[in-house]
């Protein structure tokens, strides 16, 4: 266990913060999941939940949850999945 003032505060942000990101990251991993079996289930407004699972996406990478760079490529792998099921 730390000693030191500083170091105590630093295990509070670390828990803190630990517990954003992972809340961060699994409404992320909830959003594709649901993309995902909407258009197995071939469920309407497909373009819809494509809207609200990027927008999860673009929240997650701006606040440094994930990288910026793996929010696009799934944005790019979804949106391809959306107009091969639609098209």
């Amino acid at each position: 266990m730390a000693h030191h003032k500083s170091a105590m505060k630093r295990i509070r942000q670390t828990a803190v913060r630990t517990e954003r990101n992972r809340a961060g990251r699994s409404k992320v991993k909830h959003a594709i999941r649901n993309f995902r079996e909407a258009v197995a289930g071939n469920a309407e407004g497909l373009a819809e939940t494509l809207k609200n699972t990027v927008a999860e996406l673009n929240k997650a990478a701006s606040k440094g949850v994930i990288p910026a760079k793996r929010a696009s490529r799934k944005i790019s792998r979804l949106t391809r999945l959306l107009n091969s099921v639609e098209g």
